[in-house]
């Protein structure tokens, strides 16, 4: 069977912010969306607080009123700022505190670029995989709509005759998804969205859904998807925090599963960290999961080795250290590698020189299937 895992980065919407233009992303209203976010979940809020908080919703175009070119301000019960109708009188924060107001920050979305949800669909329909991880997806019915949309464009069969996707906690709907081909049903489910850690907040910022999926020769399998908590905005000591709590809870459901006598485990997802980093080392260090890019039959990396890399890397120019995407195996299918690999032809390669083949409409980093590489393993069960 082919396992795969991707991270599609949204299939219709997308942050207006990510999307890059002649000069690049957004990065003042990413890191100010991120800061701000933070000093929301203050639970009390001190004058520096408030001034920053001020000079944040500035950056955002959200000052004088509640939406701005790329965010909107929403606000559900209490009051945050006051704005005097005398623009000139200066704004206040009249919350003292997160208990004071309900509401966030919200990033607009756009409609992805055509070309690059058709390159997205030419990868997955592509790697042809029985199973496969999908991070960073709408929705279960945004899915199977776009499945069903672009199987009738190419003239091919559905791929994925059950998808499955559990709602997270991550209030822009950035969620992670399982489909799987016929004859591979997904006989049970288990969420972790209200696992909580010390701190009495959620452990993850989407989900870690197990999934236990039955092949046709009558083999169980669990996997579970994963999407931790991102550098977005910067990798400060809090989110730091939250990925190795996350990595410390998924080793948890591991060892679980592997006491309950389950052998057949997939970890996979998009952990956003590197191998040698110290928040994944409960996972990559603390079990006896494997990574399948380590094995000697992980061989098919789509990469030129002209720079001094290896081409391990699943993001971004596929520079080693841009290695944040796994499939994590119990040794149990860790011994039934047959081949695996990275595809790489719906990732923008550079051009000084192009790092990799990719499909011709691929001019421009707009038509980008994902800024992520798709991992796959043939595995002999």
């Amino acid at each position: 069977m082919r396992i795969a895992s991707y991270n599609v980065e949204n299939l219709f919407d997308r942050a207006k912010v990510f999307n890059v233009d002649d000069h690049g992303p957004h990065q003042e209203i990413i890191d100010a969306y991120a800061e701000l976010s933070k000093l929301f979940e203050k639970e009390d809020y001190s004058d520096q607080d408030k001034t920053r908080m001020l000079e944040l919703l500035g950056v955002l175009g959200l000052l004088n009123r509640d939406e701005g070119e790329f965010a909107f301000l929403r606000k559900i019960r209490g009051r945050l700022i006051r704005r005097p109708r005398d623009r000139s009188e200066p704004k206040e924060i009249v919350a003292n505190g997160r208990g004071d107001w309900v509401g966030w920050v919200e990033l607009k979305t756009e409609p992805v670029d055509e070309m690059a949800m058709i390159l997205t669909a030419r990868v997955i329909f592509e790697i042809e995989a029985d199973v496969i991880g999908v991070v960073e997806a709408e929705s279960r019915p945004v899915l199977t709509m776009f499945q069903d949309f672009m199987a009738k464009k190419f003239d091919l069969e559905v791929p994925y005759a059950h998808v499955m996707l559990i709602d997270g906690n991550d209030q822009r709907g950035i969620d992670v998804a399982i489909g799987t081909r016929e004859g591979y049903d997904i006989v049970s489910m288990r969420s972790h969205v209200d696992d909580l850690m010390a701190n009495s907040e959620r452990v993850f910022s989407r989900d870690c859904p197990e999934y236990t999926v039955v092949t046709p020769s009558g083999n169980r399998i669990v996997l579970l998807v994963n999407h931790f908590k991102s550098k977005f905005g910067g990798n400060d000591p809090a989110s730091q925090a939250q990925r190795l709590a996350q990595a410390k809870a998924v080793a948890g459901y591991y060892k679980r599963l592997r006491d309950e006598g389950i052998d057949n485990i997939v970890v996979l997802g998009d952990l956003n960290d590197t191998p040698d980093s110290e928040e994944l080392k409960p996972l990559i260090e603390g079990t006896d999961l494997k990574d399948a890019s380590t094995s000697e039959k992980f061989t098919e990396f789509e990469f030129r080795a002209d720079n001094g890399n290896r081409g391990i890397g699943t993001f971004g120019l596929g520079n080693d250290d841009d290695k944040i995407d796994y499939m994590l195996l119990s040794p149990a299918l860790f011994g039934r590698i047959e081949k695996g690999g990275i595809f790489r032809k719906g990732a923008w390669p550079g051009s000084r020189p192009p790092r990799w083949d990719v499909y011709p409409e691929l001019t421009a980093p707009l038509h980008a299937a994902s800024d992520h590489h798709l991992l796959w393993v043939d595995i002999d069960l």
